[in-house]
């Protein structure tokens, strides 16, 4: 049951990337970030209630990060999707597992010392090559698929998966801690709609339109009827490897994406671009695998 979980929270997310393209044409990103912040608030508070959670926290140095991070993405992820195909802004964002992989290795080779008289951590080279494999896959997705001016937002999408890595790194220390995950992602909308609000109003609201303002609510709702879903995945996957499959699942959101765009838009890619693509899928599973394996090899008291 977990597995469908995640499926419908990658479609539900897939579907918010759509409402997110329509209603760039008239919001710019900080805009979208805003009205999502402020259409999740509520529902999230309502949710909340019927939980019977409290959305007190003693931990606000904690949430602020993770919102500081999480919005980052989230603003860079919207500025993509308004700005290239829409399979391609969601495959940027899913490199997130390849940028966590990225860290695992960067540590490692920090703490490798060739002339350390004591043991040295292994170089964990399947790693290695998964990071690499989903780097030459944004090379084949970009290079040869997006015209020159669709570059900068592509690099701006690439960013956005950075830092999803980090906001997914401080919702983990958050659920080990025990903060409930309604409560996080509450504090997480109250944060999209603070720093979306504050930056809409240096850069200046758009001109109010009925057309446009039509896509904001599901913007807000897919987004966390996603959001639920994925963590409820989590919540129902109770050995490790139904979690690795929860994980592993979440790529079958840029399959919806490419249909959408396909669909909806018209977006075509080039051969290069769908392998490109599929390395990029292959290296987040393969790293996902390879850091669970990890995980249940590390001892005790690390967990």
């Amino acid at each position: 049951m977990q597995a469908l979980w995640m499926v419908l929270g990658a479609f539900f997310f897939s579907t918010m990337s759509v409402a997110v393209k329509y209603a760039s044409a008239w919001f710019g990103a900080a805009e979208l970030v805003f009205y999502r912040g402020v259409v999740s608030i509520l529902l999230l508070w309502l949710l909340a209630r019927a939980q019977g959670i409290s959305v007190a926290t003693r931990y606000p140095g904690m949430h602020a990060w993770r919102s500081l991070v999480g919005v980052t993405s989230l603003g860079a992820w919207f500025y993509a999707i308004g700005h290239l195909p829409l399979a391609t802004a969601v495959t940027l964002n899913y490199m997130s597992s390849v940028w966590i992989a990225a860290f695992f290795v960067g540590g490692a080779l920090l703490a490798w010392r060739p002339a350390s008289a004591g043991a040295r951590p292994p170089l964990q080279a399947p790693l290695v090559a998964t990071v690499l494999a989903g780097f030459a896959g944004v090379v084949l997705m970009l290079r040869p698929t997006l015209a020159p001016n669709q570059m900068y937002p592509a690099l701006i999408g690439l960013l956005s998966g950075l830092f999803a890595a980090f906001a997914y790194m401080q919702v983990v220390a958050l659920s080990r801690i025990g903060e409930p995950e309604t409560r996080t992602v509450f504090y997480f909308a109250v944060g999209s709609a603070v720093a979306g609000g504050a930056a809409a109003s240096v850069e200046g609201f758009s001109p109010w339109d009925w057309h446009g303002a039509v896509w904001l609510v599901p913007v807000g709702l897919f987004a966390s009827l996603g959001q639920l879903c994925m963590t409820r995945a989590y919540a129902t996957a109770r050995t490790q490897r139904g979690t690795l499959v929860v994980a592993n699942l979440q790529y079958s959101g840029i399959v919806f994406a490419a249909a959408y765009g396909a669909l909806l838009f018209g977006d075509t890619l080039p051969l290069a671009g769908w392998l490109g693509m599929g390395l990029v899928i292959g290296s987040g599973v393969a790293a996902t695998i390879l850091r669970g394996r990890a995980a249940a090899d590390a001892p005790a008291e690390e967990h």
